[in-house]
């Protein structure tokens, strides 16, 4: 029996009783895999490595290595949300780098969308091999792979969904999740006690907000960017449209002409940007209602530094994709 082929005959993971059924088994072969050595896990705080790291704990404690770089691009209060739940409420063995300046100086004029995520990519490798490096004993990687990557890949998703790993990094891989697919898995997370917005968190780029800070990354625009979107995805949450498959704000590099107290001054639009889709080949537009977007566009431009319009992209996929960049 093929190891990457989910058997016809696998029930799919729907309830408690099935999860917690799956979670036992997995225990039991991850330690008769893993005995009594030590686990590397990039865990960047999305749905597939979350679960696999509680998963891991579970069976396996502090053999377990999760190592969380901040590259400065994530959402706001997500890595804060990593530590408080696998560094405190866990006790995990996690190592945190904040590793926003050099990640920033790096993409420091860098406008290119491609040559950005590349630059992301590339320094995700280098700090994960700086750090497996400084470690003794760790025989396997643990990967967040599902059973989706391999169907489209035929082959073991890149770490953190931006490059993939160096290739002496000779160790032998632990993919307790590689056989199911992305509700299967959260059905697994909750059953594990990971938080609901954890295990419900939206998809999000490997290059993270590096690609919605549009053009040339500069730390004032990235800060107001993060800050119009946590406004959004709070508002979103309280007016119970967090049904919404991805809802997110770019900011271009380019300014506008407002008016504030009188005079005129020049600020970012923020552009939102709310889609719905089954297969995330094509994807529709949510409706968000008026007073709604109002009430966004109110708190954005009156909270948020910098920020002084509010634009609504209307643009299905295709003809647009996801993200602008």
């Amino acid at each position: 029996m093929n190891p990457n082929v989910r058997p016809d005959t696998m029930e799919r993971i729907t309830t408690p009783e099935l999860a917690n059924a799956f979670i036992d088994e997995q225990i039991a072969a991850i330690r008769a895999q893993v005995g009594d050595k030590k686990v590397l896990l990039a865990l960047s705080g999305g749905v597939d490595s979350s679960v696999v790291a509680a998963l891991l704990i579970k069976a396996i404690g502090k053999q377990l290595v999760c190592v969380h770089v901040n590259h400065g691009l994530m959402r706001k209060g997500e890595s804060e949300d990593v530590i408080r739940v696998f560094g405190e409420q866990m006790d995990a063995n996690l190592i945190y780098i904040d590793a926003t300046d050099r990640y920033l100086d790096l993409l420091a004029g860098v406008s290119e969308p491609e040559r950005k995520r590349k630059i992301i990519g590339e320094e995700f490798i280098k700090i994960f091999d700086e750090e497996a490096a400084k470690l003794e004993g760790i025989s396997f990687l643990a990967q967040g792979t599902i059973y989706p990557d391999i169907l489209e890949s035929k082959g073991v998703k890149a770490h953190h969904n931006v490059g993939g790993l160096p290739e002496e990094m000779d160790m032998e891989l632990v993919e307790p999740v590689k056989l199911l697919f992305k509700d299967e898995v959260r059905v697994v997370g909750e059953a594990l006690g990971l938080p609901h917005h954890m295990v419900y968190r939206q998809p999000f780029p490997g290059p993270g907000l590096g690609v919605r800070c549009l053009g040339a990354i500069t730390r004032d625009r990235l800060n107001a960017l993060r800050e119009a979107d946590a406004i959004l995805r709070e508002e979103f949450d309280k007016n119970g449209l967090n049904h919404v498959w991805q809802y997110f704000i770019s900011v271009p590099d380019f300014k506008s002409v407002g008016v504030k107290d009188g005079k005129r001054y020049e600020g970012w639009p923020a552009i939102i940007r709310a889609v719905n889709t089954v297969d995330a080949m094509t994807a529709t537009i949510e409706e968000i209602p008026y007073p709604v977007l109002h009430h966004i566009t109110d708190r954005i431009t009156h909270e948020v530094p910098g920020i002084n319009r509010v634009c609504l992209d209307l643009t299905p996929k295709p003809i647009g994709t996801i993200e602008w960049e």
